[in-house]
């Protein structure tokens, strides 16, 4: 599988899986090479300016008109679109659920969605939703797309094979994928059943951060976003055509394969990264920084440096500052987070928070370091140390996240989470401006 660099930062890639079968100077000839059609994905207003203008050519064995049919509406119960807001009866508060268990009854990757929180507003465009997929199935004659927004995909078990219109990407755990708006795909387990996070972008699409003083490197580099080459499927048997829009599901009967795209040429296409390849930056003097060093990518809102989503990571690094704490710091947001663990352990959360779990802290909800973590800290031999075999992730968007019936009731909602934070006592001393050894009984 060869690979190109990321879409969507100034890039335009061409790929062919049959020679000639990309014209040259022109993008829709009277006449396409080997009795192909011509056609335009578009992922962006075709106004919209040069540096945000989105599309790509795709030259296919049948245009896409012919991949509907009549369709009939069907259930996918599971999988929730905002404005989607339930009277759960759970109050107010800092949520963390176990793992979601892997099912033995057979699921694709489309049926075995399950939402756990909801923001913003799909008819708007704005906002996002967060899901748990449980995939351990095939998608077999059978395909999806959303008109609702991209889905950026993050394995925590077992990998996945998307075979999509522009081509083949697997991932697994450590890796993502980003599949846009419109593109029709099929996914398989590869090896076993798959368990991962999906964030559905309701809103602008994710492109890179801008570095600011940072400069031009570290952080996710664009050299390290892969995107397909072109594959095709020439199958002229029944198959199932799938389409989410406006949060209803929509199913229809074709008699062929829609992967049939034989060459492609644009900027608007799937694409996976490594998150072992992201380059961190933080303090080599003191302090902690803020974890907006972490972002990977940014869905960008109207609101310059206000993320629609940020897609964060907390993966292996060096840490060195002196006479600072460590670990992430007790703090409030605007923001709203929803965090997930793909591998190891989570430096501010030492127990409770394991592979495969997630977290809630909605806007203006403090959340913070636990009470072991919080000690170890603040007593540690400030040596250089390196955090290994961890990654954690977040997706965190300026939208409260609202649970689904699903989320609120799942048995692995730990209801005393809150706890621990308890222990956490004044330690102040107005005759001693010294911290107290640790040794030291009060």
């Amino acid at each position: 599988m060869t690979l190109g660099y990321m879409p969507g930062f100034g890039n335009d890639f061409e790929t062919e899986a049959l020679p000639g079968a990309l014209p040259q100077g022109q993008n829709s000839p009277q006449r396409c090479a080997y009795g192909l059609y011509a056609e335009q994905l578009s992922g962006s207003p075709f106004t919209a300016p040069r540096g945000t203008n989105e599309r790509s050519w795709l030259y296919r064995l049948r245009p896409s008109v012919r991949h509907t049919s009549r369709f009939r509406r069907i259930e996918m119960p599971f999988w929730k679109t905002a404005p989607h807001v339930v009277d759960h009866g759970l109050p107010l508060g800092p949520l963390r659920w176990d793992p979601v268990p892997i099912p033995a009854e057979s699921l694709t990757f489309v049926t075995g969605m399950r939402t756990m929180t909801t923001a913003g507003d799909v008819y708007t465009q704005v906002g996002m939703a967060a899901h748990v997929y449980l995939a351990t199935a095939p998608m077999v004659d059978e395909v999806f797309f959303s008109a609702d927004g991209e889905l950026l995909v993050v394995p925590e078990t077992g990998r996945l094979l998307f075979a999509t219109e522009l081509g083949r990407i697997e991932v697994g755990p450590g890796e993502i994928a980003v599949l846009p708006r419109g593109l029709k795909f099929r996914a398989e387990p590869v090896g076993g059943p798959s368990r991962g996070y999906v964030c559905e972008n309701y809103g602008a699409k994710f492109t890179l951060p801008d570095r600011g003083p940072i400069g031009a490197n570290c952080l996710a580099n664009p050299r390290d976003f892969k995107t397909p080459v072109a594959w095709y499927e020439e199958k002229d048997t029944p198959t199932r055509v799938i389409v989410k829009w406006c949060g209803q599901f929509n199913a229809c009967e074709i008699g062929h394969s829609p992967l049939d795209v034989v060459a492609w040429h644009g900027n608007y296409a799937p694409y996976k990264y490594d998150l072992r390849t992201f380059s961190p930056v933080g303090a080599i003097l003191f302090d902690h920084p803020d974890p907006s060093i972490f972002t990977v990518m940014t869905a960008p809102s109207g609101e310059a440096g206000t993320a629609n989503i940020d897609f964060v990571i907390f993966p292996e690094r060096w840490m060195v500052a002196e006479h600072s704490f460590r670990p992430p710091w007790y703090h409030m947001n605007i923001m709203s987070e929803f965090m997930g663990l793909i591998y190891g352990q989570y430096d501010a959360k030492e127990t409770g928070f394991v592979p495969g779990g997630m977290s809630l802290h909605n806007c203006m909800l403090p959340h913070g370091p636990d009470k072991s973590a919080f000690d170890k800290a603040s007593h540690a031999d400030l040596k250089p140390v390196k955090l290994t075999g961890t990654m954690a992730f977040m997706f965190e968007t300026r939208f409260p996240q609202q649970l689904t019936d699903f989320a609120a009731t799942l048995p692995g909602l730990q209801d005393d989470y809150a706890d621990c934070w308890t222990g956490l006592d004044k330690n102040f001393r107005a005759d001693r401006p010294v911290w107290p050894d640790p040794s030291e009984t009060r």
